[in-house]
């Protein structure tokens, strides 16, 4: 049997409820880090902040670093996002070629 190694994140969202995440990749645009992030559950998690599907949706966060520690953005610049989006789009599709 093959383990996969999860790289999770645990932080606390704007309300103080920690939160999970699986670390997927760091990609870089414009010098500029960006996290994907999957959410994660427990084991039977039934909660309604997360997506059960069999597809989830991954979040991208801008990717701050402050000395040693890291932190995440959300990205609020349409114009920001949709290039990261891009970005991410003709990677998924080259690795798909």
């Amino acid at each position: 049997m093959t383990e996969k190694n999860e790289e999770l994140i645990e932080t606390f969202d704007e309300d103080g409820n920690k939160v999970v995440f699986e670390m997927l990749d760091i990609v870089t645009v414009d010098d500029i880090e960006y996290a994907l992030l999957l959410p994660k559950c427990g084991e039977h998690c039934n909660c309604e902040k997360h997506n059960h599907e069999d597809d989830p949706e991954v979040l991208v966060m801008r990717l701050k670093k402050d000395g040693e520690e890291y932190s995440f953005e959300e990205i609020e610049d349409d114009n920001e996002f949709n290039k990261v989006a891009e970005y991410i789009e003709k990677i998924e599709d080259e690795i798909e070629e």
